[in-house]
């Protein structure tokens, strides 16, 4: 058995395919022992920036269909328009469900300066020269905004310390509705607002020409809850007529999200908008109502945002790459 037993030992040794060098045919020479130094060193810093990459999170991205029951999304607008303060505004949301417009929640309208004192001024132009710079450069840091875990990227408005000594001249609209997952336009007019069976109307009647100016200010304008990660593109807009009875409107483009990252798991709505500014002159074939309209309109596909690392396998993998790699051209260059 013994005898069986050397001779499977023997054929196993005849199938090596690494033949060894025996110690007294190895001569050990600067040269050699340089390039090991080397090699040890290229493949030290090749693993640490490995491991760098290994810890490093990517993101993926999918677009699925939204197949969702039709669910209300939050949406928060803040608007202070300058009017005077014995004319009402009216402030509603029409869309295609038919819906009456006292429906959707109500919004809370109070006077107020249009004027910004210091604090608040500083903080609305940071706030328009960030979220400039965000629409502008969002592809190259995309990553940086869903990593950061931030929700409120720009804090609260700051309240007003220093009063005008003069009356309100402006009317400032905000609050919280409840829209439907379809179609529709809110927005704000001059008139208060009659809800009639079939959509409504607005009560303008002994207004003048210049009751009709939409000079407007953007605070905060967001769909869904808040989400790190989503930049809200109106925020920050301001735009000052220099004539009365102009149309503003924006066309908004609402997006269903889904984020799953290691800070935040939740879904929200993102937005994009082009907008349109003309003025209403009826003798020059102008026609239309005077105000502010968002248009918007919801996507039926749904972005999944997706943080994820490497797998160990892989990277173990990549290691062992490295280091046969590194070895076998520093043996070929010896």
């Amino acid at each position: 058995m013994l005898r069986h037993r050397k001779k499977a030992v023997q054929t196993v040794r005849s199938l090596d395919a690494f033949p060894k060098t025996s110690e007294e045919c190895i001569e050990k020479t600067t040269t050699g022992g340089t390039f090991s130094v080397l090699s040890l060193m290229i493949i030290f810093w090749l693993m640490i920036m490995e491991l760098e990459y290994y810890l490093e999170t990517s993101f993926s991205y999918s677009f699925i269909p939204d197949t969702d029951l039709p669910r209300s999304s939050r949406s928060t607008w803040t608007s202070p328009s300058p009017c005077r303060a014995d004319v009402d505004v009216g402030a509603d949301v029409l869309d295609m469900t038919g819906q009456q417009v006292m429906s959707f929640g109500a919004l809370d309208m109070e006077d107020t300066w249009w004027e910004l004192d210091p604090d608040q001024r500083i903080h609305f132009d940071g706030m328009q020269r960030v979220n400039s710079y965000f629409r502008e450069q969002f592809h190259s840091i995309h990553k940086l905004l869903w990593k950061s875990g931030y929700i409120n990227i720009f804090g609260d408005f700051p309240r007003r310390r220093v009063m005008p000594g003069r009356e309100k001249d402006a009317c400032q609209v905000t609050g919280t509705l409840e829209i439907n997952k379809v179609a529709g336009n809110f927005h704000i007019t001059a008139g208060k607002t009659l809800p009639l069976p079939r959509g409504h109307a607005h009560l303008a009647v002994f207004m003048d020409d210049k009751d009709y100016n939409f000079t407007h200010r953007v605070n905060k304008l967001s769909f869904g809850d808040p989400a790190p990660g989503i930049v809200h593109p109106l925020e920050g807009d301001e735009e000052v007529a220099d004539k009365n009875l102009m149309s503003y409107q924006y066309f908004i483009t609402i997006v269903p999200t889904y984020i799953n990252t290691y800070r935040y798991q939740g879904s929200t709505f993102q937005y994009s908008v082009s907008e349109q500014s003309r003025e209403i002159a009826h003798d020059k074939n102008s026609h239309g109502t005077p105000g502010i309209f968002f248009k918007y309109d919801v996507s039926a596909l749904r972005v999944n945002v997706n943080e994820r690392h490497e797998s160990l396998l892989g990277f173990l993998t990549r290691l062992c790459g490295i280091i046969g790699g590194v070895m076998t051209c520093s043996g070929t260059a010896n």
